[in-house]
């Protein structure tokens, strides 16, 4: 049960729990997460203290945010930077561990569409916590936290096994007979790939056994 305390017992607290795994030989049992940035915050404690004490464990809000958002497009799609989304044409808006009227850089855009995607299609999220959006949105789905990669799995599952992929942007099997069934291995030879990588290899790794 949490009780008030003071500033000085807060950081002796701190203090004792650290000087307590360097005299037990852990420090790597130390975990410093970092919101945003300040000097103290980025340049005393995220720069010097995690090195001092011994721990590899501390984490930025970059990493989570701003950084790691240009990383997915960059390494994708050789843009590092910022997006933005055409949500004026889009019909059915997936939502996946992201609430856009609540924060990250889409939220005008997302505050001043959102109700005309609603009114005109589908919004479905994904997401443990009931947020903003998946209150509004036509279908929440409240998976389990970490258990979103199953899902995701399970869905590229069922897109390749019912023959449902974008074969103008993905490619398609050089015969045009769709080889992807459930618990078979694939030979990627026989799979002409256009703009992805590596289905083939993803599938014969992870999705092949992902039956929903």
């Amino acid at each position: 049960k949490f009780v008030p305390i003071t500033w000085d017992e807060a950081l002796d607290v701190v203090a004792d729990k650290i000087i307590e795994l360097r005299t037990a030989g852990e420090p790597e049992k130390l975990l410093y997460l970092r919101g945003r940035y300040s000097n103290t915050s980025t340049e005393l404690l995220y720069g010097t203290l995690p090195k001092v004490f011994g721990t590899g464990n501390y984490f930025s809000h970059s990493a989570l945010c701003a950084e790691a958002e240009k990383m997915g497009p960059g390494i994708t799609q050789g843009f590092a930077g910022y997006r933005d989304y055409d949500l004026e044409k889009v019909n059915c808006l997936v939502l996946w561990g992201t609430d856009p009227l609540a924060s990250n850089r889409q939220v005008p855009n997302t505050i001043h569409r959102f109700h005309e995607i609603v009114a005109r299609g589908t919004v479905i999220a994904v997401d443990p916590r009931l947020s903003n959006a998946a209150a509004k949105a036509h279908e929440w789905l409240p998976v389990l936290p970490g258990t979103d990669g199953a899902l995701a799995g399970a869905i590229a599952h069922v897109l390749l096994t019912e023959g449902l992929w974008n074969r103008e942007f993905v490619g398609d099997f050089k015969d045009g007979k769709n080889l992807f069934v459930a618990g078979n291995t694939v030979d990627e030879a026989a799979f002409t790939e256009k703009e992805t990588y590596g289905l083939v290899k993803w599938w014969n790794t992870e999705f092949k056994d992902r039956t929903p």
